[in-house]
């Protein structure tokens, strides 16, 4: 009897932080980068809209903004264009022309960085060939 009072509490207690534990999920979750499927399938879904919209606002061919966005659905990119394509037919708007280059597409992260070598100084070049030089004459 003695042993279960302490295994009571400690369930207890267990019982009652749960749901102070799991209301920080969500903040733990953003924190760590690992995000629900369906809340990435709608945010990719509306950045895909809005490039879509901003491509046919700047008068870009949707053939364009598929090769300059190919990392964002192209039905999402569709959408988005044809949307704007009728907004700006039904208010008779111009096409506004881009002032600034795209985006670049962001880098793999698969893909393996290649790090840069240090430039070679030509006094330590200098010294490194001398003193080759002094060791292949010992020889």
């Amino acid at each position: 009897m003695a042993n279960s009072v302490p295994v009571r509490a400690t369930a207890l207690a267990i019982f009652l932080a749960a749901p102070l534990l799991l209301t920080g999920c969500d903040e733990v979750q953003s924190k760590l980068g690992i995000e629900d499927a369906a809340a990435k399938a709608t945010r990719i879904e509306n950045e895909g809209k809005a490039i879509g919209g901003a491509c046919r606002q700047s008068g870009r061919a949707i053939e364009d903004c598929y090769s300059l966005y190919q990392w964002v659905p192209k039905a999402a990119v569709y959408t988005g264009w044809r949307e704007m394509d009728a907004y700006m037919r039904e208010n008779q708007l111009q096409t506004v022309s881009p002032e600034l280059p795209p985006a670049p597409a962001p880098e793999d992260p698969r893909k393996k960085k290649k790090k840069p070598k240090p430039p070679v100084d030509s006094d330590s070049a200098d010294s490194t060939k001398a003193a080759d030089a002094t060791a292949d004459a010992a020889k």
